[in-house]
């Protein structure tokens, strides 16, 4: 029987195990428990261990605000990352770290969604991340640093950049990914000064425009102080509460946030109560207005979307087919662009009933919108980018899913057989499936390995995309009457009213 891969890292000597080809270790630590004193802090430095560290299993869940059974607590050693690799002894290969964060909620490296082994198969190096989420990572507390999970994204980026050659990765070739929050995070990277020079290529699906201003981050998470009888929004008051008692109590809150709405406006209909904050320091401005205002540079970028975005958030909630005109009016107040986007949908519609704006306003607003404009302010600030939609229409439910949000993950990472593929897919894919599969995972591979995606860039103007169905084709953007709304207009912060 081979000898199972060892490795050693700037922290110590790792064991990991080898797996259909290829070499993976899991739960590495590339900072210390963010726990006790550590407790909503910044990162702090690995330590290092003697002796030959056993990375067989994924490290623990970082508290999710979901109403998802994940087990019973496994530990607070929430900051640790894996690695698949197709050879630990070799050199050079591209790198491709993934960010799994879900409505900056969730974040589950272990997730069989995430499996790297297609991908290690066809030569790159995998990195797949845990960092914190939810109130460990977003809440707005007075005493300690804002977006703290982007800081362990940092953190676990400059681990790679530390150890990633000694597992035959390029620190020079480095992309990071991601999709829906994950994608938001990837977003925020290119334009945070202390992630510059640790990744060369970036991949985001689905980017959320999902941020808030401190006004509204320090009124929603003191409501979430009240609601836990802390005495403060400060780390020092939320110290010595259980990290999933917290978690549980943002997972209810987050589910009565429409009753805040004459309060705390758009951010209430997004189910997300905690996000990005947009603070001046960590995050000093959304990426639209850093990339297009040259405050950050341009880089290689795919970036994309799905056609049909909000569909599998509707049927989910058992909401679709049930929407009315006062939905439809409550979204456009909500979440159109200001001043006139209401009127502008309107007038772009003429023929939409309440169920099409209300789908066409939440997929634009929080997802097609601020993607297509990320791949187009990229361009302006002198990056090339790719982009794409994906319109195949998923299976499940008899199509009634449409192309919905995360479709694409399984597709990419060729793990149609995930809990979530077969979800979305079924049981047994279709060749058409496995075929659409194979298609974006090339471009994948290829961007990862070169920059290019394999279709024509995505400048202002042209806005050439690549249409991905059973007959891919690179045409002119295809929502291009939801763009014409949106001209002028980025992703702004949910504010106070």
């Amino acid at each position: 029987m081979p000898e199972q891969p060892k490795v050693r890292t700037t922290e110590g000597v790792v064991q990991g195990r080898l797996r259909q080809g290829h070499a993976v270790f899991r739960g590495i630590p590339y900072a210390q428990p963010p726990v006790g004193d550590l407790r909503f802090a910044a990162p702090a430095p690995p330590q290092r261990w003697e002796g030959t560290r056993q990375a067989a299993e994924f490290g623990p869940v970082v508290p999710l605000s979901l109403p998802i059974d994940v087990g019973p607590p496994q530990g607070t050693d929430w900051l640790t990352l894996n690695v698949g690799t197709p050879d630990p002894g070799a050199a050079g290969l591209p790198v491709l770290v993934w960010i799994p964060v879900g409505g900056y909620v969730s974040a589950a490296s272990s997730d069989p969604m995430f499996d790297p082994a297609a991908l290690a198969e066809a030569g790159l190096v995998v990195v797949t991340i845990n960092c914190r989420v939810g109130a460990e990572g977003f809440a707005f507390l007075d005493d300690v640093p804002p977006n703290r999970g982007f800081l362990d994204q940092i953190a676990a980026l400059e681990w790679v950049q530390r150890n990633i050659a000694a597992f035959g990765g390029d620190p020079g070739q480095v992309t990071v990914a991601g999709v829906s929050a994950g994608a938001g995070s990837v977003a925020a990277l290119l334009t945070m000064k202390p992630a510059r020079g640790l990744f060369r290529r970036a991949i985001a699906h689905s980017v959320p425009g999902l941020h808030s201003t401190p006004a509204l981050a320090r009124q929603t998470t003191a409501a979430l102080a009240d609601r836990l009888g802390a005495a403060a929004p400060t780390a020092a008051a939320w110290r010595d509460i259980d990290p999933w008692h917290l978690a549980a109590e943002l997972t209810s809150f987050n589910a009565g946030l429409h009753a805040h709405r004459e309060s705390w406006g758009g951010i209430t209909v997004t189910g997300t109560s905690l996000c990005p904050v947009i603070d001046g320091e960590v995050l000093p401005e959304t990426p639209w207005t850093a990339l297009t205002g040259a405050r950050a540079n341009g880089i290689e970028l795919l970036a994309g979307h799905t056609r049909d975005e909000f569909r599998y958030f509707s049927v989910m909630a058992g909401r679709q087919g049930s929407y009315t005109e006062q939905d439809a009016r409550t979204a456009l107040e909500l979440l159109a662009p200001k001043p006139h986007g209401a009127q502008a949908y309107r007038a772009a519609f003429p023929q939409a009933g309440p169920e099409e704006l209300v789908e066409t306003v939440y997929s634009d607003a929080l997802f097609r919108m601020p993607s297509q404009k990320l791949a187009e302010a990229n361009a302006a600030a002198g990056g090339t980018s790719y982009l794409f939609e994906l319109c195949w229409v998923a299976p499940a439910l008899g199509g009634a899913l449409g192309a919905c949000h995360s479709l694409d993950v399984p597709l990419a990472f060729g793990t149609l057989d995930s809990p979530v593929g077969v979800q979305l897919i079924g049981e047994e894919p279709t060749p058409e499936a496995i075929a659409l599969s194979r298609e974006l995972q090339e471009a994948w591979i290829r961007f990862v390995t070169t920059g290019d995606a394999g279709w024509a860039a995505h400048r202002p103007g042209r806005r050439l995309t690549r249409v991905l169905d059973t007959e891919s084709k690179t045409l002119p953007y295809p929502e291009h009457v939801s763009h014409g709304v949106w001209e002028g207009h980025f992703p702004a912060p949910f504010d106070l009213p």
